[in-house]
């Protein structure tokens, strides 16, 4: 990063971004952990990858909170600061609708999603994929791992390569582990 990038980033009033997303805080995940931590861990993956867009970094805060807490009250969101219009669109972008599948939903944002939706995406499925190698439901992983190679492998070779080496990355070592706890189930 380099130090333009460096004050950039630090212009940007994240704080009640954050204070928002701790709406989240005990709201589990399969892989365990919580959809906060999630939230930031999104956001330090953009930041790696010199993703310094204020919006996008906002977005990456709070990206699962109406999808996982429907009460949430959606004006809090569009009030914080002059970004909020702009986040709470972005973040509406990444949430799955009630009537949409996984690969609908998927489907929409390779095809219609603006490039920080897919950016987005793509980081929020890199941390999905770390936190997947603490799951124990074989099949969940195994589903996890065919959405990853069908529907956000070609969504990452469109915005960042760095990223899809990243994620083909993820995608393998969890196949390694997949197949290892197969094959102990088999043992039985």
């Amino acid at each position: 990063m380099t130090l333009e990038q460096m004050d950039k980033l630090g212009g940007t009033r994240l704080a009640p971004y954050i204070r928002v997303a701790t709406f989240l805080i005990g709201k589990s995940r399969e892989g365990g952990g919580n959809m906060f931590r999630h939230q930031l861990d999104t956001m330090s993956i953009l930041i790696d990858y010199n993703y310094i867009d204020p919006v996008l970094l906002k977005s990456s805060l709070v990206h699962d909170l109406i999808e996982d807490i429907p009460e949430f009250n959606h004006n809090v969101l569009l009030s914080i600061d002059l970004d909020s219009p702009a986040v709470y669109n972005l973040v509406m972008e990444v949430t799955r609708r009630y009537n949409e599948s996984k690969p609908e939903f998927l489907t929409r944002i390779r095809e219609k999603g603006s490039n920080n939706a897919k950016i987005l995406k793509v980081a929020d499925r890199i941390s999905n994929m770390i936190s997947l190698g603490f799951v124990n439901n074989l099949e969940f992983v195994e589903r996890y791992i065919s959405e990853t190679e069908n529907y956000l492998l070609p969504l990452a070779s469109e915005v960042n390569k760095d990223m899809l080496i990243e994620l083909g990355d993820l995608v393998n070592s969890r196949k390694k582990y997949l197949e290892y706890f197969k094959s102990l189930a088999n043992r039985d």
